[in-house]
């Protein structure tokens, strides 16, 4: 992998090129990616939409170099991550990506603010711990446990987590599935403020097309390819989502 990274604001956060990635081999062969082109600007908050199984995953895991393209290319800030090792990958997601699941994954033994500090431990320039539950509306909340925390919180947390690192890229997978919707709200503001806070690349992958309506851009995806792309003229509040 190249290893010089532009900061050119008129270059693209991601630049995919026929992207495919197949899981399997001969007749059992599973087409999850089938030629994926698609350019994500610096700093938008993105909805990426599709039914399970239409490779709106897939396609977040690879650009968060959780895993590596069958073809095709991923530049990120022009770099290309398509062949890097995973050493370079590693390094490629503890400096500039943030990720948050549907499932918190929370250390049950500690408090948000100690599940918060973990990842502070290795990040190059992080957030205070207490800044970063602050960011995210938990600041009254920092001693408490995920046990002692209803779900919207621990996503906050989770939310928190990834945000304390500074990111360059937010990776959200499922973030409000689930959620209610007054709770998914909750989250959904914490990342819509998390974007325009640290100006981090948003993505949020969701099957519910009202959440569509937060975002900058919105890319649909179907059977392994993007089938639309549409710019939002005027992004609404998620408190003003029709869930």
């Amino acid at each position: 992998m190249h290893r010089t990274i532009s900061e050119d604001p008129d270059t693209a956060c991601f630049d995919v090129r026929g992207l495919r990635r197949t899981y399997g081999k001969g007749p059992a062969a599973v087409e999850a990616l089938r030629g994926v082109d698609l350019q994500i600007p610096e700093r938008e908050l993105v909805v990426i939409l599709g039914a399970s199984g239409s490779g709106k995953s897939t396609f977040l895991n690879i650009i968060g170099g959780l895993d590596q393209a069958t073809a095709g290319e991923v530049l990120f800030r022009g770099s290309d991550l398509s062949g890097a090792s995973s050493a370079e990958l590693t390094e490629y997601r503890r400096r500039h990506v943030g990720f948050v699941f549907q499932f918190y994954n929370l250390m049950p033994s500690l408090t948000a603010w100690e599940n918060v500090a973990l990842i502070t431990e290795i990040a190059e320039a992080p957030l205070a711990p207490a800044d970063a539950l602050a960011l995210v509306g938990l600041g009254d909340r920092m001693d408490h446990f995920p046990a002692q925390l209803s779900g919207g919180e621990q996503q906050r947390v989770a939310i928190a987590r990834a945000v304390a690192k500074q990111p360059t890229v937010m990776l959200c997978d499922e973030p409000t599935g689930a959620l209610d919707s007054a709770t998914g709200v909750k989250v959904l503001e914490a990342l819509v403020d998390v974007n325009h806070s640290i100006g981090a690349t948003t993505l949020i992958i969701t099957h519910n097309a009202s959440v569509a309506e937060i975002a900058d851009r919105v890319v649909v995806f179907a059977d392994g390819k993007v089938r639309e792309t549409r710019v939002n003229a005027a992004p609404i509040s998620p408190r003003n989502i029709t869930w």
